[in-house]
C-alpha cells in the first residue's frame, strides 16, 4: 500500500470533522513540534530497521512533506542526533530553530574510535550537519543540558576511566567553563581496574567488539591467564555494516549495577562485557534463518581473541546474560564446546511458547515452524552437558520470559543427565529485584563461577 498511517488533526471544540496532517508511507513513529509552520514527522519500518524524518508545514497540509533523514536505525555512525527542545509560552517542549533555520542536535557519535558524543547544527534546508563540539580523549563527554541554546551555553557531563561523571558549564562561542561538581569515586574498590576495547573479526569478516576489564595490576606476562567471565546480548541486524560498527567508549567510568558481570574482575576473572553477537540477515534473507551458526561464529571468535592475547585460559571461560542473553547462552553451551560453565538469567528457552514472534522476528511459529525449532534450546537439551545455572524471577511478568521457562529447561536438562541448578528469586520481576534478591543473585553466581570456572 502507499501509504502505512495517516495523522489527523481535531480542532477545539472536538466537533468538526478530522483534517488531514500528513501519510507515512512506513509506520508513523511520533511527531516534533517546533511552531505553526514546521514539525518534525518520523515514520519507521521495524521489519527493515529504517527510519525516516520528515519536515511538515502545519499550516499548510497539502504541502508534500520533505525527508531530511532517511536511514538505517542501526547505523550509528551516520545517527544525526536528537534535536535540542526549549520551552514555549506554555511550558511545553518544541524544537529550538534558530534564526538561519537550523536545529541543534546531540548525538552519541559513535565512530570506528568509538562513542565521541558531538553538538552539531543541522539546517532544515539541505540536511548539512555542522559539529560545534565533541567529545575527546581522554574523557567521555556529553552534553546533558543546553541552557541557551542560542549563545551555545551548555552543561557538559565529564567522565574517564578514573573519574565519576562530574558537571561543567561550558560557553562554547567564548571556550570557557566552570565545575558544578566534584563527585567523588563511588565505588573505590574497583579503582585500578585495567578498562581497554578489544577489536577482532569473527570467520566470516564481520569486525566485533567487547569490553574487557582485568584485575588491578594484573599483567599477562607475569601473572599468567585467568579465567573469564563473557557477557553478551545478541542483536540482529539487516546490514553486515552495521553490525560491525563499534559501539560503546573505553573511556568511560567504570560503574556497577546490580547486574554487572563486572564484580567479577574484583574476584580475579578476566570480564568482557558487550561482547558483540551480531545475528546478519541481508537482503530478503533473514537474520534468525541462520542464527545458531552466526551465534557460534561470534562466540568462536570472541574465546579466539582473549586466548590469543594471553589473557585467556581457554579451559576456563564461561559465558552469561540475561534476557535474550540467557537464551543465547543455553545455546552456546547446548551448541558448542567453547565453554566451561553459563548463566543464564531470566531468559526464554522454548520458542514454541512465544509463537507469535520474539525480538525482532516478525513471524510466528506456523510460518516458521523449522525457525522456533532449531533457535529453542530445550529442543537441545539431551546435548546441553556443561554446568549451567538458571536464574529466574518467581515475579517475572514479561510474557517472552515467564518463569516455567526456566523451570522446564531445567528439568530437561536434568532429565537427560546434565549439570543444572535452578533459582528463584522471591519478589524479582524481570529487570527488577529488591535488594535481598540482588544479593542471593550474586552469591549464587559466585558460587557457580568459583566451583566451576576459577
Amino acid at each position: 500500500m502507499p501509504f502505512r498511517d495517516v495523522v489527523n488533526t481535531l480542532a477545539a471544540p472536538f466537533s468538526a470533522a478530522p483534517q488531514e496532517l500528513v501519510k507515512t508511507v512506513n509506520r508513523f513513529a511520533g511527531i516534533s513540534w517546533a511552531n505553526d509552520q514546521l514539525a518534525l514527522v518520523y515514520d519507521a519500518n521495524s521489519t527493515q530497521q529504517k527510519i525516516k524524518v520528515s519536515r511538515i508545514n502545519p499550516a499548510s497540509p497539502s504541502q508534500a512533506p520533505v525527508t531530511l533523514i532517511d536511514r538505517s536505525e542501526n547505523d550509528r555512525y551516520n545517527d544525526p542526533g536528537t534535536p535540542v527542545t526549549i520551552k514555549n509560552q506554555y511550558n511545553r517542549a518544541v524544537l529550538y530553530v534558530s534564526p538561519s533555520h537550523e536545529l541543534l542536535m546531540t548525538a552519541p557519535g559513535a565512530s570506528p574510535e568509538g562513542d565521541r558524543p558531538f553538538l552539531s547544527s543541522f539546517n532544515l534546508n539541505n540536511s548539512k550537519q555542522n559539529i560545534l563540539w565533541r567529545s575527546a580523549a581522554p574523557y567521555y563527554e556529553q552534553v546533558a543540558d543546553v541552557i541557551d541554546p542560542a549563545k551555545l551555553v551548555v552543561v557538559i557531563a565529564r567522565e574517564s576511566v578514573s573519574s565519576p561523571v562530574n558537571y561543567y558549564l561550558q560557553n562554547l562561542k567564548k571556550k570557557s567553563s566552570v565545575a558544578l561538581t566534584a563527585f567523588p569515586h563511588p565505588q573505590p574498590q574497583l579503582k585500578g581496574v585495567q578498562k581497554q576495547l578489544l577489536k577482532y573479526k569473527r570467520k566470516d569478516g564481520v569486525d566485533l567488539t567487547a569490553m574487557l576489564y582485568l584485575p588491578e595490576g594484573y599483567d599477562p606476562a607475569k601473572d599468567g591467564r585467568l579465567p573469564v567471565l563473557m557477557w553478551a546480548y545478541p542483536r540482529e541486524y539487516k546490514s553486515a555494516s552495521d553490525a560491525a560498527q563499534v559501539r560503546g567508549s573505553a573511556y568511560r567510568f567504570t560503574r556497577v549495577n546490580y547486574g554487572s558481570p563486572i564484580f567479577w574482575v574484583t574476584r580475579g576473572f578476566a570480564v568482557m562485557d558487550a561482547t558483540e553477537m551480531p545475528i546478519v540477515g541481508e537482503g530478503d534473507k533473514e537474520p534468525n534463518d541462520t542464527f545458531i551458526d552466526q551465534l557460534v561464529m561470534n562466540a568462536e571468535a570472541a574465546v579466539n581473541k582473549i586466548t590469543e592475547i594471553g589473557v585467556g585460559d581457554k579451559d576456563r571461560i564461561s559465558v552469561g546474560g540475561h534476557s535474550y542473553g540467557a537464551f543465547m547462552t543455553s545455546n552456546l553451551l547446548a551448541h558448542t564446546n567453547l565453554f566451561k560453565a553459563g548463566i543464564s538469567r531470566s531468559g526464554a528457552y522454548n520458542r514454541t511458547l512465544t509463537p507469535f514472534g520474539f525480538q525482532n522476528e516478525q513471524r510466528t511459529y506456523w510460518q516458521a515452524p523449522e525457525v522456533y525449532y532449531k533457535m529453542s534450546p530445550f529442543s537441545y537439551a539431551d546435548k546441553l552437558k556443561t554446568p549451567i545455572l538458571l536464574i529466574h524471577g518467581e515475579a517475572d511478568n514479561n510474557s517472552g520470559t515467564f518463569p516455567i521457562q526456566s523451570e522446564r529447561l531445567y528439568n530437561a536438562i536434568k532429565g537427560n543427565g546434565g549439570t543444572a541448578r535452578l533459582v528463584f528469586l522471591p519478589q524479582e520481576s524481570h529487570g527488577y529485584a529488591a535488594k535481598e534478591s540482588i544479593l542471593h543473585m550474586l552469591w549464587e553466581m559466585d558460587e557457580w563461577l568459583m566451583k566451576y570456572v576459577k
